[in-house]
């Protein structure tokens, strides 16, 4: 295998069998960065371009004794980052803001490479992950506590009271494949700004970006003279998350992915804090009152996004009778701008999935659905490798499309009589991530607000708009605690209480 034309830290093209494949270049050492090195690793694993399955690169595999090694050196790093000055913390992550800038266009080519998404969506993605890492440097200024007036009760008088925010501990950092880069940030940026030393563990489909993310934060660290052990990477299976989650040293733990995986990792860091952004099907209502042209927008906007592997992008779309007719009409008109392709080019917009599975394990849930009486409007079929953008209408609420988090390219269309059933078909479903309402009502649109049982409500825009600064995380098996870099610094600090009788 001959490679031509390398660039450093992205992709160089390959002479192989199957023609010129791109190949990852590194830009860090070798072996997992582990304590103050990068120590090395026995086993690796390939990972695959999802959109002709070539092999990209090898990754690191780690394993439990590296799982042990990372906690150990966490515990030691732990009292000396907390003694980091608040202008130190800020500088470390404006430094590290300024390093993934740098080299900005690498990062967005090796996320097309590593996760399948099409270009545009990468781009996002990177762009997203520098205003969280800017954010977070700002939000290190605004923590900070309160005084307590003692004196409300007699015992109190004369008293000084005044509480504070204090690091944690050691955060666990279990990232999903689908945002890799930014997920990971939203866990870093935040413990370093709270004083936390974290331990990452990325997707084993996506591990190539947080590894060359974690060497720069770890560069950053060294040049304002703190530990590198602050930030550590763990890659492995289900045992090494194990081993992470359930050690008693982890003091929380931040993890983005499924329910089922959510459920079990809350129960093996319990009694210990675990702060879960997990999966959701989300609901997208369209009142009678509704602009439709801007509703038909943003189900194409938001539904087919990042390969429709988004936990908010529209899945379930929920249309007043009165309006059904001409929203479906007008959506049906439009799908094929949503262009399906290679993820490298810049006009697509609908990529192979992850994996096989994930295809297989739609396309089995498609034909149950239609075998349950569902109307495939829409593709429903393969293109090449990818599922293509699929409209079904009339599914029963009890089938998996429905009911379940799909998790690409498919949109569900259902038609109700009236608000009140709208709003109670949301509700209907043991997730609440966030949800949308198209209205020009603004009765209507508080109703949503005070009624949809989700934790966010957009008005007006696709479900899938995340400022990176909000609170954002979800209810019910969407989840527990929130992001956004104030917010997860809440969930990475605890309160300490200062009594003083002078």
């Amino acid at each position: 295998m001959t490679a031509t034309g390398q660039t450093s830290g992205t992709f160089a093209y390959v002479d192989s069998k199957a023609g010129m494949v791109p190949v990852h270049v590194k830009s860090h050492p070798d072996g997992l960065p582990i304590g103050g090195h990068w120590v090395p690793c026995e086993h690796s694993d390939p990972i695959v371009f999802p959109y002709d399955s070539s092999v990209i690169a090898h990754a690191p595999r780690g394993t439990v004794e590296h799982a042990a090694q990372a906690l150990d050196a966490a515990q030691e790093a732990r009292q000396s980052m907390a003694a980091l000055s608040a202008g130190t913390r800020r500088s470390i992550l404006m430094a590290v803001h300024g390093k993934l800038a740098a080299v900005r266009s690498e990062l967005e080519n090796l996320l097309v490479l590593e996760t399948g998404k099409p270009l545009v969506d990468c781009q996002v993605e990177v762009a997203r992950t520098l205003t969280t890492w800017a954010a977070a440097a700002e939000e290190v200024a605004h923590s900070h506590g309160e005084t307590v007036p003692l004196d409300l009760q007699p015992a109190g008088e004369g008293m000084i009271g005044y509480w504070t925010r204090k690091p944690a501990g050691i955060v666990i950092g279990i990232a999903g494949f689908n945002y890799p880069l930014l997920l990971t940030s939203h866990k870093v940026a935040p413990a370093l700004a709270a004083g936390c030393p974290i331990i990452v563990k990325p997707a084993p489909d996506t591990p190539l970006t947080t590894l060359w993310a974690v060497h720069l934060i770890r560069k950053a660290l060294t040049e304002h003279e703190a530990s590198p052990a602050a930030v550590q990477l763990v890659t492995g299976g289900i045992d090494v998350g194990q081993t992470l989650v359930a050690d008693p040293r982890a003091a929380v733990v931040s993890f983005t992915g499924s329910a089922a995986v959510g459920h079990q990792i809350a129960k093996n860091a319990a009694p210990r804090k675990a702060v879960l952004e997990l999966g959701s099907n989300t609901g997208f209502i369209v009142a009678k009152d509704a602009r439709i042209d801007e509703a038909v927008d943003a189900v194409i906007r938001g539904g087919f996004y990042a390969n429709g592997q988004a936990c908010i992008s529209v899945q379930r779309v929920i249309v007043e009778d009165q309006v059904a007719e001409e929203f479906q009409r007008r959506l049906l008109e439009r799908m094929d701008e949503v262009a399906v392709g290679d993820p490298r080019s810049p006009d697509t917009r609908v990529a192979p999935l992850i994996n096989t599975a994930s295809t297989e394990r739609i396309m089995t849930w498609i034909q149950e659905a239609v075998d349950c009486g569902a109307q495939i409007l829409h593709g429903g079929e393969l293109q090449g490798a990818s599922l293509g953008p699929t409209v079904i209408s009339q599914l029963p609420t009890e089938a998996n499309l429905w009911c379940e988090e799909i998790f690409g390219p498919v949109i569900c269309l259902n038609r109700v009589a009236d608000l009140d059933t709208a709003i109670e078909l949301v509700n209907d479903s043991r997730y609440g991530l966030q949800a949308a309402i198209y209205t020009a009502s603004l009765k209507t649109a508080f109703r949503a607000i005070e009624e949809l049982d989700v934790g966010g409500v957009v008005v007006n825009e696709i479900p899938g708009f995340r400022s990176d600064i909000m609170p954002y995380g979800g209810v019910k098996d969407s989840g527990i605690g929130r992001e956004g870099p104030r917010f997860a610094m809440e969930e990475f600090t605890v309160t300490r209480m200062a009594i003083i009788r002078p």
